[in-house]
C-alpha cells in the first residue's frame, strides 16, 4: 500500500559532429510496469527553431522546466549557456522548482548542455550527451559511431537510440529527431 508507482521512461540524445546538432529521443511512458504510451514527444525545437530541447523524467516537472528554460533564453537573447546557468540556478535555489524531478538537454548549434536539478550544467567532453533510462546505452554507442563511422549527427542519434531501445526496456523505437 504505501509503495509508490514509479513513472519511468525516456532516452534522450545529443550529437555534434561536422557543424550539425541532432538530438533525439524515444516516446516510450511507462507507468510501473506498464507501458502507457508510445508516442510521446520529449524532444522539440524552441526559440524559432534555434534551440533544441529534449526532457527526461516527470513529464509534469520536465514540462514545468522547458517553460522556465524558454522564458530565461528569451530574457537572454538566446545565450544558451547563460539560460542554462540561470535556470539551474533558480532551479537549486527556488522551493518549488527543488522539488521537479527531470533532467534537460538544450543545444544551439554550436554546444550542447545538460541542466539538472542538482545545479549543474555540462558540457560534454565528446560531443555526446544522453539522459534517461537507456542514456548511457545510447551514449555508448554514439561514441563508437563517432569514433569509427561516417554517420552525420542526426544518423548517429537515431542509430544510437535504436540501439538503447533494443536494450532499455524503458525506451523504444518510436524515435523522433530534431536537427540543427
Amino acid at each position: 500500500m504505501g509503495d509508490k508507482v514509479k513513472i519511468r521512461s525516456t532516452t534522450v540524445i545529443a550529437v555534434k559532429k561536422d557543424g550539425k546538432v541532432a538530438m533525439a529521443g524515444d516516446g516510450q511512458v511507462t507507468l510501473g510496469d506498464t507501458v502507457c504510451k508510445g508516442n510521446a514527444r520529449k524532444v522539440r525545437k524552441i526559440y524559432d527553431g534555434k534551440i533544441l530541447t529534449g526532457f527526461a523524467g516527470s513529464v509534469a516537472d520536465a514540462f514545468t522546466l522547458l517553460d522556465r528554460f524558454e522564458e530565461k533564453i528569451k530574457g537572454v537573447n538566446g545565450d544558451l549557456t547563460r539560460a542554462a546557468v540561470e535556470l539551474a540556478k533558480a532551479w537549486r535555489t527556488d522551493r518549488t522548482l527543488q522539488k521537479l524531478e527531470a533532467m534537460l538537454l538544450v543545444a544551439d548549434s554550436s554546444k550542447i548542455l545538460l541542466i539538472s536539478g542538482d545545479g549543474n550544467v555540462i558540457e560534454p567532453e565528446n560531443d555526446v550527451i544522453a539522459i534517461g533510462s537507456g542514456g548511457n546505452y545510447a551514449y555508448s554507442a554514439a561514441l563508437a559511431y563517432l569514433d569509427g563511422s561516417s554517420y552525420t549527427a542526426k544518423e548517429i542519434a537515431e542509430k544510437s537510440l535504436r540501439i538503447a531501445g533494443n536494450i532499455c526496456i524503458y525506451t523504444n523505437q518510436n524515435v523522433t529527431v530534431e536537427e540543427l
